[in-house]
């Protein structure tokens, strides 16, 4: 008894911090079954027990009370293009400051690649004056165009840094061989080098997906209707007579599903992309 008690120790302080975070996520789940009359009656925890669960919020949704398909729409649009651009052109960045030496004035590869990952450190809200007064010239306000070039531009520096990082840890040698066997750079980027980092491109994109999805600020004042995106949306239950706390519960599920599955889907190159160079 002891030994297994002894044994099942470190798990109680783990047991202890799911719920802590899987909390938010059962209150969130069955506030969106509770109808208005509960949520002001006071704190209730146990469906059946402290309320009767109802499908109002769904039936809301479901018959448009609150448009829901749009900003889903828009909000994946504009998420899966800016996260496959940033990508792309990061991979491409990021194995050029791994494999080639580059000189731009006294600065070095290690240089670029800083001044890369600092454009992160920018506040988002010192650029997104410029961002309007730009957008609002190329008439780019209120598209999905626009949030999506922006999302790009922010997620570009993500994107350089880790890839970088996730070349550096490939072996050179098999890039070396292939070379030797009469392959150019090119041929050997597509066909030994991106195959062997396909894990960090998932991990990277599946971040980048995530960061554009919940992004609020620039959704909330590039895009006023056409290209309303779910947090915007989410946000909009706050008004001036109150919080439809059900509505934003069940918005903020519909908004989960998406991403939730996209993990799923790539968990497994997630695991690989997150731990790769963690064991030499």
């Amino acid at each position: 008894m002891a030994k297994r008690l002894k044994r099942n120790l470190p798990y109680i302080p783990l047991a202890i911090w799911a719920v802590v975070v899987l909390f938010p996520l059962y209150w969130m789940t069955i506030t969106s079954f509770k109808r208005p009359i509960d949520i002001n009656r006071g704190v209730s925890y146990l469906p059946w027990v402290d309320f009767t669960p109802s499908l109002q919020a769904w039936r809301d949704l479901r018959d448009g009370a609150v448009p829901v398909v749009g900003p889903l729409i828009n909000s994946f649009v504009a998420a899966s293009i800016s996260s496959v651009v940033a990508v792309a052109l990061g991979a491409l960045a990021g194995y050029g400051l791994s494999r080639f030496a580059y000189r731009w004035g006294p600065w070095r590869n290690d240089d670029i690649a800083f001044w890369f990952i600092s454009q992160r450190m920018l506040p988002p809200a010192a650029a997104i004056l410029a961002f309007m007064v730009m957008f609002k010239y190329l008439h780019l306000l209120d598209s999905v165009a626009g949030l999506t070039i922006a999302y790009t531009g922010f997620n570009l520096p993500f994107a350089i840094w880790i890839m970088r990082d996730f070349f550096a840890a490939l072996p050179r040698e098999l890039e070396e061989s292939s070379l030797v066997e009469g392959a150019s750079w090119p041929q050997t980027f597509w066909q030994v080098a991106l195959p062997l980092a396909l894990p960090g491109l998932a991990a990277t994109a599946i971040l980048l997906f995530i960061f554009s999805w919940n992004e609020y600020l620039f959704a909330s004042l590039l895009a006023f209707e056409k290209a309303k995106t779910m947090p915007v949306t989410i946000a909009g239950m706050a008004t001036s007579i109150g919080i439809r706390w059900w509505l934003m519960s069940a918005l903020a599920i519909v908004s989960m599903a998406p991403t939730i599955a996209l993990g799923l889907l790539l968990e497994r190159y997630i695991v690989r992309g997150l731990t790769t160079g963690a064991v030499k």
